[in-house]
C-alpha cells in the first residue's frame, strides 16, 4: 500500500459570485469572500488526492485558522502513518486525538482530510470515489436553488434566474412578517415546484407558528429545517407536535449517534446530511443509512462547497434517495469553482466518473492565492 508522505494545507479567499445571506446572518457576496480550506495528500507513489472545507463559525464553531491549525498539527501526524484506504483507522485515531464531548470532534478539519483520501485512494485503485461506496445507483443529481434572506423583489428576481431548478430552499430569519413576504414571492414563480424552508436556528416555535399561519395558502411548502437552535432538541419535538408542516433536523444532528438520539426524542421527519458536519464521506453516509432504516427522509446539502467538496457530494449523493433535488449551491453563488471537469448543465449535476473525485484541481490558482492571502 502507497503510505501518505506529505499533507499540505492552503487557506483562501473564494469570490462569491452573488450575496448569500442565512438566518444567522450573511456568508458572502460580491466583493464579500468566503474562507476554504484545501487540503493535498500526497503518497510515496507520487499520487495525490485533494479535500476542502469552508470555513464558516456562524454556521458550526471551526474556524479558517482551528481547520488549518487542526490539520496540521494533530492530524498529519496521523496521516503520515497511514495510506489513502485507511480512511475508519484515520477516524478512530483522530477520535482519540481530538476527543469528542457530545458529537464528533473538529469535523470541518476531518471532513477536508477524509474527502481528500478517498480521492487518493480512488486515484490509486483507478476507480471512482461512489465505486469505493458501493457504487452509484443514479447517473445525475437534481439541484435545488439556494435563495438567500432578502426583500420580496430581491428573492423573486433570484427565483425567475433559477428556473430551471427543481425545486427552491429558501431562507428565513426570524421575522414572520418579512420571512412570509419573501416566501410568497418566491412560491408566485416556483408554480408547483417544492419549496423548503431553512431557518438555520433563527425561529422560536411560537414565532415560527405565526410565520406558517401567514403561508397557510402557499401548498407548495415540503418541510422546514432547523427552525430552532441546535441545542433545542426537545423544541423541535414540540414544533412536531404542534405543525403539520414536516421538520428537518440540520445543525442539530452532525452524526449518526446525533440522529439515533434524535429518533428517539421522536424530534424530525427529515434529516438533512452533510460532509461536512459529519466529518466526511462514510461517515455522512452512516447517517443517512441510519435515516432510511428509521423511515426518516435525506434531505441533501453542502456548505456553499467549491469544487471539491461539491464534487465529493455528487459522488455519496449518487447512491442515496433524497427527497428534494440536492441543495449543493456552489455552481449557484461562487463566482469559481477550482476545479475541472464537473458538468453542470440546467440545474443538473453529472456525476463525475475518472478515479477518484474525477475533476482536475487548479492547484496553481490555489498556492497563488494561499500565498497572497498570507501577505495579507
Amino acid at each position: 500500500m502507497s503510505r501518505i508522505t506529505a499533507v499540505d494545507v492552503f487557506t483562501v479567499a473564494v469570490p462569491f459570485a452573488r450575496p448569500f445571506v442565512l438566518g444567522s446572518g450573511a456568508v458572502g457576496g460580491p466583493g464579500q469572500a468566503g474562507s476554504v480550506v484545501f487540503v493535498k495528500l500526497t503518497t510515496e507513489d507520487g499520487v495525490s488526492g485533494w479535500g476542502e472545507q469552508r470555513a464558516l463559525p456562524s454556521w458550526s464553531y471551526e474556524t479558517a485558522e482551528t481547520i488549518r491549525s487542526v490539520i496540521e498539527r494533530e492530524l498529519t501526524p496521523i496521516l503520515l502513518e497511514l495510506t489513502p484506504f485507511d480512511v475508519e483507522l484515520f477516524h478512530a485515531r483522530a477520535a482519540r486525538r481530538l476527543s469528542p464531548s457530545v458529537s464528533n470532534g473538529f469535523p470541518f478539519a476531518r471532513a477536508a482530510v477524509d474527502i481528500a483520501l478517498h480521492d487518493a485512494a480512488g486515484k490509486l485503485a483507478g476507480q471512482p470515489v461512489h465505486a469505493l461506496l458501493g457504487g452509484k445507483v443514479r447517473d445525475e443529481i437534481p439541484l435545488c436553488s439556494a435563495i438567500g434572506v432578502g426583500e420580496p423583489a430581491a428573492v423573486r428576481s433570484h427565483a425567475q434566474e433559477s428556473r430551471a431548478y427543481g425545486a427552491y430552499k429558501v431562507k428565513i430569519a426570524g421575522d414572520p412578517v418579512a420571512d412570509a413576504a419573501a416566501v410568497t414571492a418566491v412560491a408566485g414563480v416556483a408554480g408547483d415546484k417544492p419549496i423548503w424552508l431553512d431557518a438555520n436556528q433563527s425561529y422560536r416555535p411560537t414565532a415560527l407558528l405565526r410565520l406558517l399561519d401567514r403561508l397557510r395558502d402557499v401548498s407548495t411548502l415540503h418541510c422546514v429545517e432547523q427552525p430552532v437552535p441546535s441545542t433545542d432538541t426537545l423544541g423541535m419535538r414540540r414544533l412536531r407536535q404542534m405543525t403539520a408542516l414536516p421538520v428537518a433536523i440540520d445543525e442539530g444532528c452532525f452524526t449518526a449517534r446525533d440522529l439515533a438520539r434524535c429518533l428517539r426524542l421522536d424530534a424530525a421527519d427529515l434529516v438533512v446530511v452533510k460532509i461536512c458536519k459529519s466529518g466526511g464521506i462514510r461517515n455522512a453516509l452512516k447517517t443517512a443509512q441510519l435515516a432510511a432504516a428509521n423511515g426518516l427522509e435525506v434531505l441533501g446539502s453542502g456548505l456553499t462547497d467549491c469544487g471539491i467538496g461539491f464534487a465529493a457530494a455528487l459522488h455519496l449523493f449518487s447512491q442515496l434517495e433524497l427527497a428534494l433535488p440536492a441543495e449543493l449551491n456552489g455552481p449557484e453563488l461562487l463566482a469559481d469553482l477550482y476545479v475541472e471537469g464537473l458538468s453542470v448543465t440546467a440545474a443538473t449535476a453529472t456525476v463525475p466518473t475518472a478515479p477518484g473525485l474525477g475533476v482536475e484541481v487548479d492547484e496553481e490558482r490555489i498556492r497563488a492565492e494561499a500565498k497572497a492571502l498570507s501577505r495579507g
